[in-house]
């Protein structure tokens, strides 16, 4: 895993570095962060706390019974100074500190990172040492510790953010299943490690979902819920929202026309949501096509909640009467190829940011993403700094890429006023013979099989 192996990499500098580090590390839950963790202290004196929903009292008495066992020491005190002060590492090596679930006690007890500061600054425990908080929580992160004006953000020597997976990174870790499946296991589960290590390979996608999501006892048939859950207030209000948008309620106008919240509910709502992670606003790319551009459109982001709320959500009652296997042909199969094509789209951006930095691109990538117009859509334009344009058309479920769909593309192409240097055209099942035979008499029209990468 490519991302985690760079974060892993920065972390092992910050802690050979002369100096004493405060790291915070966050990620969405299900990211492996704290199996990351574990191997990274494996060679290192260190004390590893998870901290608790509790009083504040009550968690520093499970902190100081934490470090009293990890260092060998009495503690009598569990004043954090006094509880920092008693750290040992008995080896010439730097200790390591990691508290995970951070944001329990950061959101409750300002004293917590005062003298985190304090141990930082060797004014505690006067050894080496390396501090990583740990937190599961994203709008905690972004929303409040990085809030403007916040001071215990700045107070960090790095900040790390644990992304999912990518395409490629999930293609390895299916190394004998074809690329087709793949596709589909991206476009349910995302890049979320712990979701990815349930799959099991030798079995179909059917079978998969059947007996990892659609059976009533299986261990994620109440994730999406749980998971919105651990954040977020009000569910109904959230899962209402997401619902309506994952059935097609894009703009906020269909939102407050269908669900019957006021505009003013739905936009608070909408930025929770946003800092969640579950919902993303799809901005046009910008071009001179402005008037012919959609405005304000919505997505559901997360890719686990975006499956369960298109299919499962509104029919999850069935599952308790039929068979997990008939709920499956019936709600999920019709449309199941049609919802993938937006996880490819994302898979021939990833493609492209790849090409680019290796330097297999006419241009260098500098900033891509989608046009949405009135008419139609350009799936992914891609620009350099000068503004030189790759326009892309990406095929995943027709049976080839017609010469049909070029001409649309290049439809797309005059409604939103660019000017395409390049065309990009991604299928899986091929091209047809005349568009194959234009693109060989011009080399500024790339076709791209993507079950041949």
């Amino acid at each position: 895993m490519a991302s985690y192996n760079a974060k892993m990499e920065r972390l092992q500098n910050i802690y050979e570095s002369k100096d004493n580090g405060l790291v915070l590390m966050y990620g969405r839950k299900g990211l492996f962060k704290h199996n990351a963790l574990k191997s990274f202290i494996a060679d290192k004196p260190a004390v590893y706390y998870e901290a608790k929903e509790c009083s504040n009292e009550i968690q520093r008495e499970f902190l100081a019974e934490t470090i009293a066992a990890s260092c060998d020491v009495p503690i009598k005190s569990t004043e954090y100074k006094d509880l920092f002060e008693h750290l040992r590492s008995y080896e010439a090596k730097k200790l390591v500190l990691i508290i995970s679930n951070a944001d329990y006690i950061l959101k409750k007890d300002p004293d917590f990172m005062e003298n985190i500061v304090k141990l930082r600054n060797k004014h505690l425990y006067l050894g080496p040492v390396m501090i990583i908080l740990v937190t599961d929580s994203v709008s905690f992160v972004e929303c409040e510790l990085m809030e403007e004006g916040k001071k215990d953000y700045k107070k960090f020597d790095e900040v790390l953010k644990i992304e999912e997976l990518n395409f490629l990174e999930v293609v390895r870790m299916f190394p004998d299943m074809p690329e087709t499946s793949a596709y589909v296991i991206y476009g349910i589960l995302g890049g979320v490690p712990e979701y990815l290590s349930m799959w099991n390979n030798k079995r179909t996608v059917k079978e998969n979902v059947c007996r990892l999501i659609l059976d009533t006892d299986s261990p994620l048939f109440h994730e999406a819920e749980n998971y919105l859950n651990s954040e977020l207030r009000e569910p109904g209000v959230y899962q209402t929202i997401l619902y309506a948008i994952a059935q097609g309620k894009e703009k906020l106008n269909d939102l407050y026309n269908y669900t019957g919240y006021s505009r003013p509910k739905i936009s608070v709502y909408m930025k929770n949501l946003s800092k969640f992670e579950a919902v993303k606003k799809v901005v046009s790319f910008e071009t001179g096509g402005y008037e012919n551009a959609k405005k304000g459109i919505y997505q559901v982001s997360d890719t686990f909640l975006n499956f369960y709320f298109r299919f499962i959500f509104p029919h999850a009652s069935l599952l308790h009467v039929i068979e997990s296997e008939k709920f499956y042909d019936a709600y999920i199969a019709p449309n199941l190829s049609e919802f993938v094509f937006r996880t490819f789209v994302k898979v021939c951006m990833e493609f492209l940011e790849l090409s680019s930095s290796v330097k297999r691109l006419p241009i260098t990538i500098e900033r891509q993403g989608t046009w949405v117009g009135k008419r139609g859509n350009i799936d992914i334009i891609a620009q350099d700094n000068e503004r030189n344009t790759i326009a892309c058309k990406c095929c995943y479920s027709e049976p080839k890429f017609t010469y049909e769909m070029y001409e649309d593309l290049l439809n797309q192409i005059q409604e939103a006023k660019v000017n395409a240097e390049y065309i990009y055209l991604f299928s899986t099942k091929g091209f047809d013979a005349r568009l194959t035979e234009i693109a060989a008499q011009n080399a500024n029209i790339k076709l791209i099989d993507m079950n041949e990468m």
